[in-house]
């Protein structure tokens, strides 16, 4: 069963869902740039057996508040504020491309705050060659603006954020989405060398892996977070 809930961290709305054994272990599941929460069911349902699981909607997305204001610190600081509203301590942290950031980011400046982590076909901190974002037709399910605030960041990241990788000490599982992924595969083995103890697989079915190929993507996840 999965419950649709919201909390308040920093004066904003973010909701979440969430499922699994009220005493399992948290993972929390942070989505892509235009997604939302529901994009984890399929992963949720499965790792809910065993975790206590927590798919965030970031702010300006989904069920959560669109207050305007985006950026990446935003989003690291919503995701910290949540993991203190809901009193997790410590969690295992999945994201996804924008989640992925937004997990690692946290996990370089909060280490004691992440046991394991995962990213899926995450852009590395490095500069890359802006490409002008064209608006889908239609009602979004999430703000526009942040887009327009958040790709700049990601074109042009904050000096410094690729070496302080290495301040992550939880276990890293890398998953990389292979050639078809738009997000560059040699940025995604920098980070795989950058952080410490990190390790890659590639599910060699582009950048929407765990839509893709759910079954091959939730079982290494599986396996990776119940390790000894």
């Amino acid at each position: 069963m999965v419950d649709h809930r919201t909390t308040v961290t920093h004066g904003i709305r973010l909701a979440y869902d969430v499922s699994g054994p009220d005493q399992g272990p948290p993972v929390v599941l942070l989505h892509a740039l235009g997604e939302d929460a529901r994009s984890w069911r399929a992963v949720s349902s499965v790792l809910a057996a065993k975790w206590r699981v927590y798919a965030v909607d970031l702010r300006g997305h989904g069920r959560s508040e669109w207050p305007g204001r985006y950026s990446l610190e935003l989003m690291t600081a919503d995701t910290l504020g949540f993991l203190d509203a809901l009193e997790l301590p410590r969690v295992d942290l999945v994201g996804h491309s924008l989640g992925g950031v937004v997990a690692y980011t946290l996990a370089q400046d909060q280490p004691d705050r992440v046991a394991r982590l995962v990213l899926e076909d995450a852009p590395a901190p490095l500069p890359r060659e802006p490409v002008a974002p064209v608006r889908p037709e239609g009602v979004l399910g999430f703000d526009w603006d942040v887009v327009t605030a958040v790709r700049p960041q990601l074109d042009r990241p904050e000096p410094g954020r690729l070496d302080r990788l290495d301040r992550i000490s939880a276990e890293t599982l890398v998953v990389a989405g292979g050639p078809a992924s738009h997000i560059s595969q040699e940025g995604v083995a920098e980070l795989t060398r950058r952080i410490p103890h990190a390790r890659q697989i590639t599910l060699p079915v582009g950048h929407m892996i765990h839509d893709r190929a759910p079954g091959d993507f939730t079982r290494a996840v599986a396996e990776f977070l119940a390790a000894p």
